[in-house]
């Protein structure tokens, strides 16, 4: 029987997607598929980067949900440094494994999209958060085939109203979408709201993460 390779006690039943230690259930963070120290190295590294760019910001904000909240995590600022954008994309890679192609919603998604894809080196998918009403009419862009296993990045949930969106269109185009891994996750009901539909959301960061 092989022993977890942190606490030593319990058996390893479970491989780190990160530093590919054999770890036991009670050290490993099932919804992200990392072992504890890499979970806490990554959030700690990744928190230090949103705050020095200043990507939290105090104040009286209207969120794209429509909720009024005294904070802004503003990751379209952090992502245009680019040592940040590629920490991103190095911590969702592992996600990556088994996926088609890597799919962002306009705007602040692109980047990350964009990023991953490049780091993986899958295609990737831009969905507009409208239909076009001109030309081809497309909800997005890029080349999809039906049974296309499909990896979701997001740059902030609240509610995850629009990524839903999002995705169940991908999904009628014929896309598999089972999980999408989002920068900072506000815990506002947005892995609640996409569990209804099936999809795992992994957060590389916490709200609380960064306020606290």
């Amino acid at each position: 029987m092989a022993l977890c390779e942190i606490c030593g006690i319990r058996e390893a039943r479970n491989e780190c997607i990160s530093c590919h230690r054999t770890v036991c259930g009670d050290c490993i963070i099932t919804i992200a598929g990392v072992c504890v120290k890499c979970s806490k190295s990554d959030v700690s590294d990744l928190v230090t980067d949103l705050k020095n760019t200043k990507a939290l910001q105090f104040g009286k904000f209207t969120l794209a949900s429509g909720k009024e909240s005294e904070y802004y995590i503003d990751i379209k600022r952090a992502i245009t440094e680019t040592r940040v954008l590629v920490k991103i994309a190095e911590k969702i890679s592992p996600h990556a494994t088994g996926a088609d192609r890597i799919a962002g919603v306009e705007l602040g998604a692109v980047p990350i999209a964009v990023a991953v894809a490049l780091k993986v080196d899958r295609p990737f998918v831009i969905v507009r958060k409208e239909r076009k009403e001109h030309g081809t009419g497309k909800i997005f862009e890029g080349e999809l085939v039906k049974g296309d296993r499909v990896l979701f990045v997001e740059d902030v949930t609240t509610t995850a109203n629009s990524l839903k969106k999002a995705i169940l269109e991908l999904r009628a185009e014929g896309a598999l979408i089972e999980k999408a891994v989002v920068v900072v996750d506000r815990e506002e009901g947005g892995q609640e709201n996409l569990g209804e539909i099936g999809v795992e959301l992994i957060p590389l960061v916490r709200s609380t993460d960064l306020l606290g």
